[in-house]
């Protein structure tokens, strides 16, 4: 019932890349004070019928380009809330002419102290990517980067929390145009601590060009932080208290100076609480069902603190350096309860029960140092350097006991103590450069990245009162990864076609060393490879309103640092998860057609086929134990249909639905492996109303259909609905609300597996049911400047720590 109100919901829930020619046209746009306005749309009309011809947006300089095919004279328009309306009959006759700068008129606010202020939309659909502005939705206020994610278009986060796009894992997350430092559960902790008030918007590319590392067979996810776009000092405060199964509050401060020459900038924010979690497997293996139920508290405390600054040297050349940190300390107490007999039987033999203390302290550094030239003749020349340092130290003591059938009676205990520190150095350089060449533009770049791991894994076994080091049980796993790349791109534009074609090489050598007193024929593990990812595109303007684009390219998934370790880390005496020395990267190849239709309806049409895929595979270990690794024995189909329509209906009243529907087939090359085909359905809706008094309300909620996740797990319905309030107060600069998640508690994720001689059935949740107060405060200075956003060299070695 509650996933057919749910359905019902988001079902009743329910393009534009200009057209280069041979002559153009360039200026520059100024407003208040003859400060140039960034990011300002700039059209160009026909000028008997105002049929878009073309359209272009300014630079950080204010200055824009407009190319046509014939030599003609048409209408140049620039609308903005804050000025009067520009319009201007111009004549272009040259191959590059350059017009007077646009000098736009400020206008007279008299209407009782009434604040213009410029909304953004929600959804922006644009030719390389789509974007989903935060603070466009309310009901993001409160809510951590995580479950903005589900948000997205073409997003949805399945049961484990790793991030799906277009029916494909492995996605790469980007903090402010470079990947993050951690992946896994690292990743998921670090995303939840991060607020949506501190987010401007989410970048959705899932075609990137050979400019971009080719890691991340799914895309790319950019989370790009809010930097203010005001001269003098402007900031912001929030918190956001939520209240589950128990109490948990973030909050954050931000400010930024700015002036003709300099900008400074910064962040910080905390997280502090509790949450629950639970996680019920019902395994059968050698005859014996062993039903064990997990349930946790999860206490973290993290902080994050983001510094930078750019100086501007002159018009074309800005130096900048940009520090974020990160220091997480996290509590986990789960208690574990095991009843186990034979699969026949109705009797219990003995109960295990397993109630684990592990705690771990983390802190990630990132250092960026960034030189950038730009013009206004298209040349461009980018250098990052960067530097990123990543520590973490854990501990977990784990008592198993084996009790009889009343539980009163030990039979056997098992007394361990885990430590993992983990240690990873990222050094990365990198440079870009593009210029004009002919009628298009070329686009070349190297890139180098040394990444150096040091993983050690000490288990511990009660002795009496001590704890005596296991030697047969514990190792150390040392590796080094060296990454070199090379890319040229070039794209032309002719009439109402764009082409662009690219290709990227990449030489990676890497070398993984198993210290540990036991023998082992695999303690070294070197590679050497080279790869080749070609991509290209071609795109058709149709009309003013239609596009189509039909897109390819190939792309490596290489394997998270852990999941080379083999390292045992142990849910509880019979359970455990290792990573796999061999594990060999997996490739991808991905064809796209999209159409966009008047810049709003997207609809993509996407094959994608994964060779060697990550699949996540349950063995059996002797008579009782199982042991959870990542193993190459399947390649993936994914065929993709995606939706994404953000509609006004009224002033008072939008809405916007996303939907996907995928079939994910995976092709076994391992006797063991059952092969899986899923239909998979996901729906993303959300409706908002604009009430009198500044008072807002948002409907939103999601639902994915039954799906697989490692390509062996088939999942049950999940889905959420979600309710929010937001009320303005001081002319927008207060902004209070309150949501209400997950109110039918249809989030809790159920599935089953099965390989070999196991058989798996599970659930598992959080207490996503919760209500979020939040309050957020700006100030500043209300003239507009824009700050640059800038990327970095340390790339998809960023996303592969666990």
């Amino acid at each position: 019932m509650k996933t057919t109100a749910l359905s019902l919901f988001l079902f009743l829930c329910v393009v534009s890349i200009t057209r280069a020619q041979s002559f153009s046209v360039q200026g520059i746009v100024l407003g208040k004070n003859d400060l140039p306005l960034v990011k300002e749309t700039v059209y160009l009309l026909g000028k008997i019928n105002h049929e878009i011809v073309k359209i272009s947006v300014t630079d950080d300089k204010g200055g824009f380009i407009l190319s046509v095919s014939e030599a003609n004279s048409y209408l140049l328009t620039i609308a903005n809330a804050d000025y009067e309306l520009f319009q201007d009959t111009i004549s272009i006759t040259e191959t590059k002419q350059v017009l007077s700068p646009i000098r736009l008129i400020e206008k007279i606010q008299v209407l009782n102290e009434v604040v213009v202020i410029k909304e953004k939309p929600m959804i922006q659909v644009l030719a390389d990517k789509t974007i989903f502005n935060v603070s466009a939705s309310i009901s993001t206020t409160g809510t951590n980067a995580l479950q903005l994610l589900r948000k997205a278009s073409g997003v949805s986060i399945d049961n484990s929390g790793s991030i799906i796009l277009e029916g494909k894992t492995g996605a790469q997350i980007f903090i402010d145009g470079k990947p993050t430092l951690l992946n896994g559960q690292e990743l998921q902790a670090y995303l939840e601590t991060l607020q949506s008030s501190d987010i401007d918007k989410v970048e959705i590319i899932t075609q990137p060009s050979s400019k971009y590392d080719a890691a991340g067979n799914a895309g790319i996810l950019n989370i790009v932080f809010k930097k203010d776009k005001n001269r003098g000092v402007n900031g912001s405060l929030s918190n956001a208290f939520t209240l589950g199964d128990y109490a948990r509050n973030n909050a954050s401060f931000a400010m930024n100076y700015r002036n003709k020459k300099n900008n400074l900038f910064g962040n910080v924010s905390q997280g502090i609480g509790k949450s629950t979690g639970f996680l019920y497997l019902k395994r059968q293996q050698n005859n014996t069902e062993f039903d064990a139920k997990t349930e946790s508290i999860y206490t973290p405390k993290t902080t994050n603190l983001r510094l930078g600054y750019d100086c501007f040297a002159t018009e074309k050349s800005t130096f900048g350096i940009l520090l974020n940190s990160n220091w997480n300390h996290n509590t986990n107490q789960s208690n574990s309860r095991t009843p186990i007999q034979a699969y026949t039987s109705a009797t219990i033999d003995s109960v295990l029960i397993a109630n684990t203390i592990s705690k771990s302290n983390s802190q990630n550094l990132l250092l960026n140092v960034n030189y950038k030239y730009s013009d206004t003749l298209d040349t461009y020349f980018n250098v990052d350097i960067d530097y990123g340092k990543f520590n973490r130290e854990g501990y977990a003591f784990q008592p198993n006991y084996y009790y009889d059938t009343t539980e009163t009676t030990i039979i056997s205990q098992a007394l361990t103590t885990q430590e993992t520190p983990i240690d990873i150095d990222i050094v990365s350089l990198q440079t870009d450069y593009e210029q004009r060449l002919g009628k298009g533009k070329i686009a070349t770049g190297i890139k180098m990245a040394s990444v150096t791991t040091e993983n050690t894994f000490n288990f511990y076994n009660q002795m009496g009162n001590d704890y005596v080091l296991n030697l047969n049980r514990s190792n150390q796993f040392q590796y080094r990864e060296t990454i070199y790349a090379t890319y040229g791109n070039y794209n032309i534009q002719k009439e109402k076609w764009s082409f662009q074609l690219g290709i990227r090489m990449e030489n990676t050598i890497s070398r993984g060393n198993l210290i540990q007193d036991q023998s082992n024929a695999n303690k070294t593990v070197k590679r050497n490879y080279t790869n080749w990812f070609p991509s290209g595109g071609i795109t058709y303007q149709m009309n003013a309103k239609n596009q189509l684009a039909l897109n390819y390219s190939k792309r490596i998934q290489r394997p998270n640092y852990s999941s080379l370790n083999p390292f045992e880390y142990k849910i509880d005496e019979l359970s455990s998860s290792r990573g796999n020395p061999f594990l060999q990267p997996q490739y991808t190849h991905t064809i796209k057609l999209t159409n966009t239709y008047n810049y709003k309806l997207s609809t993509a049409l996407s094959y994608t086929y994964v060779s060697d895929f990550f699949a996540q595979i349950t063995e059996a270990e002797g008579t009782n134990r199982n042991y959870l690794s990542p193993q190459n024995i399947a390649n993936q189909e994914v065929f993709n249909l995606g939706i994404a329509l953000p509609y006004q209906f009224t002033n008072w009243w939008s809405v916007y639905v996303s939907i996907n529907a995928y079939t994910s087939k995976y092709l076994s090359n391992n006797p063991n492996f059952i092969p899986l085909k899923q239909e998979t359905v996901s729906f993303y809706g959300q409706q908002t109303f604009s009430l009198p008094k500044e008072l807002t309300l948002e409907l939103s909620g999601w639902f994915s259909s039954p799906s697989v996740w490692g390509g062996t797990y088939v999942t049950k319905n999940i889905g959420a609905l979600n309710l929010a309030f937001q009320k303005k107060f001081f002319h927008k600069s207060l902004q209070a609300s309150i949501a209400f998640n997950d109110i039918l508690y249809t989030i809790p994720w159920r599935g089953n597996t099965q390989y070999g001689g196991i058989q798996i059935q599970g659930t598992g949740g959080s207490d996503s049911r919760n209500v979020v107060f939040s309050l957020n405060y700006t100030f500043g200075n209300s003239e507009i400047k824009k700050s640059r956003n800038r990327n970095t060299s340390l790339e998809d070695e960023k996303g592969r720590v666990n």
